[in-house]
């Protein structure tokens, strides 16, 4: 049995405290400040992490040991390189952000939610739920990202980025591979 959870691909030992959120484990035992602690109770998304790269999960509502023998992705590994996740480029091109705190979770929730989108869960707004491949309209990005609050407002540019990143991946994709 694994004492482990892989974090950014390094793997590190659990907390020896079975009570640790996996929140604070990044922010406090391994130092990693980028995922942030907004509400503590679920209900912003400041705090979503990336589990085994696709699901989003609130890191403020889970135990570090939970995830045990698991993958988390928190923003910190996202850029490769020493190049700037082209989701994370594409905040700063469309003004994603403005005082930047509830970034790093809107960021891991877009990738989770393109994810979805691959596996072709379909949300409260989409109309066919019997299509394999869902287009992602605006309506689409705001309901499927409505977990992540941002209290500067900034969700036009948010939308915007979301929007372009799924545009660029998709023309990147080989056919047949696109969502």
């Amino acid at each position: 049995m694994s004492t482990t959870i892989t974090i950014n691909g390094n793997a590190v030992a659990l907390p020896s405290d079975p009570r640790v959120s996996l929140l604070d484990f990044l922010r406090e035992h391994l130092h990693l400040s980028g995922t942030k602690k907004g509400c503590d109770q679920g209900a912003c998304g400041a705090c979503t992490v990336l589990l085994d790269g696709e699901q989003r999960i609130l890191s403020c509502l889970a135990l570090a040991v939970q995830y045990q023998g698991r993958a988390i992705t928190s923003v910190e590994g996202l850029a490769g390189d020493g190049q700037l996740h082209a989701l994370q480029q594409a905040f700063i091109e469309h003004d994603g952000f403005q005082c930047g705190y509830c970034t790093p979770g809107q960021i891991c929730s877009a990738l989770g939610m393109e994810a979805e989108l691959r596996r072709g869960v379909p949300s409260y707004v989409t109309d066919d739920l019997g299509l394999e491949t869902i287009a992602l309209s605006k309506e689409e990005v705001r309901e499927r990202m409505s977990g992540n609050l941002c209290r500067c407002g900034a969700y036009n540019g948010i939308v915007a980025a979301v929007t372009e990143h799924h545009v660029q991946l998709h023309a990147r994709a080989p056919a047949g591979e696109a969502s």
